[in-house]
């Protein structure tokens, strides 16, 4: 039943992918798309290049290329093949990807059990993965988070703390909120492991021994993990640190989760808080997401139906 819903859902944006194609093709704005069809657009752009890509790769029209700032001008040129083109095509997802999902509770405690039972860092590994579902932070951010800004001076977690502009993937502070027990329970656990290896240590009387400014996650030798530039487009300042989306891709596999990964926890933050009753501004919020319509893009807020809002007025 879950597949179903999946391909369902694929289908139905890809349609809506295709409708914003012939827009754009036509004549119309990314923004005068993004209006209409209630999304970003970022969105709008990301999505039509996607169709526009695979017209390239599957039915053979040429010269649209997913990078260039003349990409619009381009699918213009190519306007009527396009058109054509479109009448016969079937957007497919890419080759060998597995459609990001909303997991359930029972799933990620699972996923932890199976990865406590296969990793030889278990504290380190299971606090990398609660990381992911406690707090919505991508890879990148998590591995430049540091002791201070999980822990106060006196070694209590800092259960309402920011996430520093430097650290956030976008440059702007936010809102960083540690309240998960299971989370506490795993870095308390790898801490001990710290102190015992004397990786990352500072004043015994503070931050529980640990230097406060030294990263959250250290590798086996008690180095930081190595961040660097990604090669971005010109003007981007792009980061990554592969030896951590390398230890995610381990315990992903450990977890045997079907469609499990760091965009997966992700939506899994966003609807535990649409069930707790956010909107779309709350969750961007906490996900460093400007604009509700990206939020929505990402998962739609579910909408309780007529029949259920008037149920028993009285």
């Amino acid at each position: 039943m879950q597949d179903n819903q999946e391909v369902s859902k694929h289908h139905e944006n890809a349609l809506q992918s295709v409708e914003m194609l012939r827009a754009v093709v036509g004549g119309e704005t990314y923004e005068t798309v993004a209006a209409r069809f209630g999304v970003s657009r970022t969105a709008v752009e990301r999505r039509i290049k996607s169709v526009a890509v695979q017209l390239t790769q599957v039915v053979g029209v040429d010269g649209l290329k997913e990078e260039g700032a003349a990409f619009v001008r381009r699918l213009r040129l190519h306007r009527e093949a396009i058109l054509v083109a479109l009448e016969g095509f079937e957007p497919q997802p890419p080759v060998g990807a597995r459609p990001a999902r909303v997991l359930s509770a029972a799933e990620v405690t699972q996923g932890a059990v199976r990865i406590k039972g296969r990793t030889n860092r278990t504290w380190h590994d299971l606090a990398l993965y609660y990381m992911l579902f406690a707090t919505g932070l991508r890879p990148l951010e998590i591995a430049r988070l540091e002791v201070r800004d999980y822990l106060l001076v006196d070694g209590s977690v800092c259960w309402e703390s920011e996430l520093r502009a430097e650290v956030a993937i976008n440059g702007k502070p936010r809102p960083l909120y540690f309240g998960s027990t299971r989370l506490d329970d795993a870095l308390a656990a790898y801490f001990r492991e710290r102190l015992h290896s004397g990786h990352g240590l500072g004043e015994p009387d503070c931050y529980r021994g640990l230097d406060p400014e030294s990263r959250l996650f250290l590798s086996p030798g008690g180095e930081p993990y190595r961040i660097a530039p990604n090669n971005g487009a010109p003007g981007q300042n792009r980061y990554v640190c592969r030896a951590l989306l390398e230890i995610y891709r381990k315990l992903f596999r450990y977890a045997e989760l079907k469609g499990l990964s760091a965009q997966s926890a992700r939506l899994t933050v966003i609807s535990r808080m649409y069930e707790r009753g956010a909107d779309e501004d709350q969750v961007g919020t906490i996900l460093g997401i400007g604009e509700r319509s990206a939020v929505r893009e990402l998962l739609p807020r579910p909408k309780p139906t007529l029949a259920e809002l008037l149920d028993e007025l009285v």
